[in-house]
Formats: structure tokens, C-alpha cells, sequence
């Protein structure tokens, strides 16, 4: 995948960047809270609550992001020309709109 591939040309795991930073924030805030409210939080809540992201989150985040971009694009062509008719038509016309402007940016037309 995409992912895996940026991860390859990095040579880092996706979760080693921010994970720690992540978790010690988490736990920050947690015991700001506490301090704040005069309750305490189990031992269970504060791990769940302040653990960072693993890689596989961050993959999946990713992909969500991605797919949800896509298909607003795709929505949005197809409410600019409703005679397109469906999402499938509509796709199409993303899909080659963006290989026309790869090939108009590499010269490939005139």
C-alpha cells in the first residue's frame, strides 16, 4: 500500500515519530485533571486514556483521511454536472482528470 511505502522510504515505523510524545501529553493532561476535578482516574482509564497511537491507528487514520477526500472529490464532480449520472461516472472522470494533469505537468502534452 501507500502507506507501507512512505514507511519503506523512511525507514522509521509510522508510531515511533509520535507515539511517546503522545502518551506523555496524554498523561499530562490526566493528571491536570485529576488536579483540577479532586477525582482520580483508575489505573486502567489513565493507561487506555493516555496510550498513543500504534502504527496500525495511524495507517487506518491515514486511510480514512484518504478515502474521505476521495469521495468529496468525487461527490463534488458529480453535483457540478448532474447529467454524469453516478458516483461510478464521476470517479471515471477524477481518475482521468488527474492522469491528464500528471501528463500536462511532465510535458507529456502540449
Amino acid at each position: 500500500s501507500y502507506f507501507e511505502w512512505l514507511k519503506n522510504l523512511s525507514h522509521v515505523r509510522f508510531g515511533r515519530m509520535s507515539k511517546r510524545y503522545q502518551e506523555a501529553t496524554n498523561r499530562r493532561l490526566i493528571t491536570t485533571l485529576e488536579k483540577m476535578t479532586g477525582k482520580t482516574v483508575s489505573q486502567q482509564e489513565r493507561d487506555l486514556i493516555a496510550r498513543g497511537a500504534d502504527e496500525i491507528d495511524l495507517v487506518n487514520s491515514g486511510l480514512e483521511e484518504t478515502m474521505y477526500t476521495a469521495y468529496d472529490n468525487i461527490r463534488n464532480i458529480l453535483k457540478s454536472n448532474p447529467a454524469m449520472g453516478d458516483l461510478r461516472t464521476a470517479a471515471m472522470v477524477d481518475a482521468i482528470n488527474k492522469v491528464a494533469v500528471s501528463y500536462m505537468e511532465l510535458g507529456v502534452f502540449p
